[in-house]
């Protein structure tokens, strides 16, 4: 049983923390994920830093960008997250795109992210059909989760074949929407009742928009928890103490 799979057996109203690895600074992630730990955080998801990002709002643009400026690549990411790995059994999600996966080799990318100790992928620009016809033996064989994405606009029978061909958990986008939308939550409720009424294989995770406790406890009300990132990019910038914006953040969600 994956680390994922296993977290959604044993909770609920899940809290998965996105970041931008490389930021602010290079030496960041691995800090930021032992502190996400210490504050209550269920699941970590880590944002490979690409120039060209297509589902990514302006908030983690801006943290891809300054982790790009401060040298972050693929080999340093998996450096730091079996650094990570050392010291937390959370469940790790790398966050991407298909171009760095094909700059970098896909077999090696897919053996190197299971041998660091990633749990999970999500992809947004890989097609499902892609996906099961070139990666989903490689990404199986690794032990590797695919997650792939919803939203309001994705039909039930493709729904239903990107849930068949995830593992880990479904991704549910709140609305048709680049992250960090602040608004996206609004009058999405009967969205997220349909989705919940489909009983679909894989638990639900919902993101995009959500960015404080009202949010993420509506998002709670229809699915196993929620995915947090433009907002928290946010909260690391806020001052100084690293540490202590993390802890803030995180209290802010829960309590």
């Amino acid at each position: 049983m994956s680390r994922i799979e296993s977290l959604f057996r044993k909770k609920k109203n899940i809290l998965n923390i996105y970041f931008t690895a490389g930021f602010p600074k290079p030496d960041d992630t691995v800090l930021i994920a032992n502190e996400l730990e210490k504050a209550g955080v269920d699941m970590i998801e880590i944002g490979m830093p690409f120039s060209d990002p297509l589902a990514d709002g302006p908030v983690i643009q801006h943290s891809s960008s300054i982790a790009l400026q401060n040298g972050m690549g693929l080999d340093l990411i998996f450096s730091q997250i079996k650094t990570i790995r050392k010291t937390t059994q959370l469940p790790i999600i790398l966050m991407g795109y298909v171009n760095q996966l094909m700059r970098y080799g896909e077999d090696a990318f897919f053996d190197k992210a299971a041998a660091c100790g990633v749990d999970g992928l999500i992809i947004p620009d890989l097609p499902v059909e892609i996906y099961l016809e070139k990666y989903q033996q490689k990404v199986e064989k690794a032990g590797l989760d695919m997650i792939f994405l919803i939203t309001p606009q994705t039909d039930e029978a493709r729904i239903k074949l990107l849930d068949e061909s995830s593992r880990g958990f479904l991704y549910v986008v709140s609305s048709a929407s680049t992250t960090g939308k602040t608004a996206a939550m609004q009058h999405q409720e009967a969205y997220f009742e349909r989705i919940r009424q489909m009983k679909l294989k894989n638990p639900l995770l919902i993101g995009f928009g959500i960015s404080d406790k009202k949010s993420f406890d509506t998002a709670c009300q229809y699915a196993s928890g929620a995915i947090i990132g433009s907002a928290f990019i946010k909260a690391l910038e806020k001052g100084p103490e690293i540490r202590k914006n993390i802890q803030q953040f995180v209290k802010a969600i829960r309590d």
